[in-house]
């Protein structure tokens, strides 16, 4: 096997398992992990929108001229729109015992294709040179720490039990390693698809915290948590900013 796609491999695998971090809530009481969880959607929101616009859309207009990239970006919007109906409308005709919102499912969406990105990045950095992959490695798994803490507990606020959110949240991480695959046999044949997904999935996390997840901190009647919350909101931005700034 290929020495870049066994890096490339590894790599995915180490920051995949990055999505169990949610298992140190299994020693915290239920009762608070659901009153902390919209803490988790506040900084959850944050994070997204500093993901999208300081990250993958940057990244997806130095990859295409004109406008590609926002017309992937608005493809990305009305895809996840029409998804958002598809499964609304599913609940709707279901009997379910179990409330769960909607922005659960779209969050292991957009998150899927975000980590397959990730894994696109990856292969394509160990395809230049072994060091290069490592240090774009590890500023992926940076990244991605404090993502998967968020939307695991995105997950417990959306209505999914502890093991189902960290479950689904590893399920979803796993594409990654998937991106690193099919990465390492389409990177000489398909030199756009990374322009397509940038945008496409920045429009994804757009749609997630614009439609779904303000709106849940607008539940909060409490001013003085309000207050709170919006602060995690831009210790989100202000996290992946820094993350830009630095890797």
């Amino acid at each position: 096997m290929d020495q870049i796609l066994i890096n490339s491999i590894l790599a995915t695998i180490v920051i995949s398992l990055l999505s169990l971090v949610g298992v140190t809530t299994f020693f915290i009481n239920k009762k608070i992990i659901s009153k902390i969880s919209i803490c988790f959607v506040a900084f959850s929101t944050g994070a997204l929108i500093g993901g999208a616009f300081l990250h993958l859309l940057p990244e997806a207009i130095e990859l295409s001229d004109g406008l590609n990239p926002f017309i992937y970006l608005i493809l990305g919007l009305s895809v996840f729109f029409v998804l958002e109906r598809c499964l609304k409308w599913h609940h709707c005709r279901g009997e379910i015992e179990r409330k769960i919102h909607t922005f659960t499912y779209m969050s292991l969406i957009g998150d899927g294709l975000h980590n397959f990105i990730d894994g696109l990045v990856i292969v394509s950095a160990f395809a230049v040179n072994k060091e290069l992959g490592i240090v774009t490695a590890f500023a992926v798994a940076a990244h991605e720490l404090p993502q998967e803490l968020g939307d695991f507990g995105l997950l417990i606020h959306g209505g999914f039990s502890r093991t189902k959110a960290l479950f689904w949240n590893f399920i979803s991480s796993l594409t990654a390693i998937a991106g690193a695959v099919i990465g390492y046999i389409m990177i000489n044949s398909f030199h756009d698809i990374t322009s397509f997904l940038l945008p496409f999935a920045a429009g994804g996390f757009i749609y997630i915290a614009m439609s779904d997840l303000i709106p849940e901190l607008h539940k909060e009647p409490k001013m003085s948590k309000s207050i709170f919350n919006f602060i995690l909101f831009t210790v989100g931005i202000l996290l992946m900013l820094f993350i830009k700034l630095i890797f």
